[in-house]
């Protein structure tokens, strides 16, 4: 039992399945070709479609194609059958090695290594109906001497962070989610090419973005946090001002969660379906977060799930209502449960899609 499993929304294919219905139980996706002793790492999910990348850095796609966010699809795939293909460049583009890979709902953006395997060529697929984002290669960025350490979307914006702690985004800034101009005027408007984000008051070492909202926090020990963009859900009122124990930071279309050192998460926002940490929630070596649920892995190796699982995204048992998985977790996944030697490498999380990448012996899908 090795491999990638997933689970939750389906009716565009997103999972990979071989069909187009929701799972509530955990399923082991497919592959048009299998990505031999190369591991899932990264898991990126839009609306209707999801981009895996592996350790070599190749990327997969599963889901709706049809705007051109799964690259170049070939004319005799059969996408009758929804499950992992090769993501295709166009013919004259040899991007290389994929370091860095995020969504908003019907883009994908990838940052790929150079000669020298610093990260920074990007490109972008798919469109922005009516905002006019970069497609294809983006050129003149990042500036030379810069590499890109982080990227993040929100459901219409592309945040990217720079090793020298500049920030830069691009897309609906309408909400002030891609900060001020540099005359200090709000940015809410369509920005088209990527436009450093004036006034942060710190070297920016990890960006997240909610779907109107971007969070921005310095590096650990020092952990100031900047919230532009909507205060819906009070996620800018509520912010902390600082956490400098952080581990590792991410965020749904409403909520913003922080892992500290000690294993504990730090969230606010939204939580009309329990998308905030339930009360008594074991310590955690790492989180992810879809649209708006939560999967976290525990340091006993159980993968947990909590918030909107109206899609399955969150496990069989769920408020009868809503969907919700509130005030408790659910268990997607166990150490206990798989045999001797397994271990659990990689969670994931998109619109209301949840993703456990299970290795077993060395041995992977």
């Amino acid at each position: 039992m090795d491999g990638l499993f997933a689970l939750g929304s389906n009716g565009s294919g997103q999972l990979g399945l071989g069909h187009k219905e929701d799972a509530s139980v955990p399923k082991q996706v497919q592959f048009s070709q299998v990505p031999q002793d190369d591991p899932i790492t990264q898991v990126a999910a839009g609306g209707n479609h999801t981009v895996l990348i592996t350790t070599s850095g190749k990327a997969y796609w599963s889901g709706d194609p049809t705007n051109g966010c799964c690259g170049v699809v070939e004319d005799d795939e059969k996408l009758d059958i929804p499950i992992f293909r090769k993501f295709c460049a166009l013919s004259s583009i040899d991007m290389g090695r994929i370091m860095h890979v995020t969504c908003t709902w019907d883009t994908t953006i990838f940052v790929t290594g150079d000669e020298y395997g610093r990260a920074t060529r990007i490109y972008s697929y798919g469109a922005i109906e009516g905002e006019g984002g970069p497609s294809g290669f983006v050129p003149d960025f990042p500036q030379a001497g810069t590499a890109v350490t982080n990227l993040a979307a929100g459901f219409r914006h592309v945040v990217v962070v720079l090793d020298n702690g500049d920030v830069y985004g691009w897309g609906n800034g309408r909400k002030g989610q891609l900060g001020q101009t540099e005359d200090g005027a709000g940015a809410s408007s369509v920005v088209t090419k990527p436009r450093k984000i004036e006034g942060v008051p710190f070297k920016v070492a990890k960006a997240v973005c909610c779907q109107y909202t971007t969070c921005l926090i310095a590096e650990p020990g020092d952990g100031r946090i900047l919230v532009l963009g909507a205060d819906k859900w009070k996620l800018k009122s509520q912010a902390p001002t600082e956490v400098p124990s952080w581990k590792t930071i991410t965020a749904s279309w409403g909520s913003i969660y922080i892992l500290k050192r000690d294993g504990m998460i730090e969230a606010w926002g939204r939580d009309d379906h329990g998308q905030l940490p339930p009360p008594g929630i074991p310590e955690a070596t790492h989180i992810v977060a879809g649209s708006e649920h939560i999967v976290a892995l525990t340091d006993t190796g159980d993968v947990l799930a909590w918030g909107w699982g109206e899609h399955g995204n969150c496990g069989p048992h769920t408020d009868e209502k809503f969907g919700d998985v509130k005030g408790r977790w659910n268990v997607l996944a166990s150490l206990k449960n798989l045999p001797e030697g397994s271990s659990i490498t990689a969670i994931g999380a998109g619109c209301a899609t949840s993703w456990i990448n299970i290795m077993a012996e060395g041995i992977f899908l």
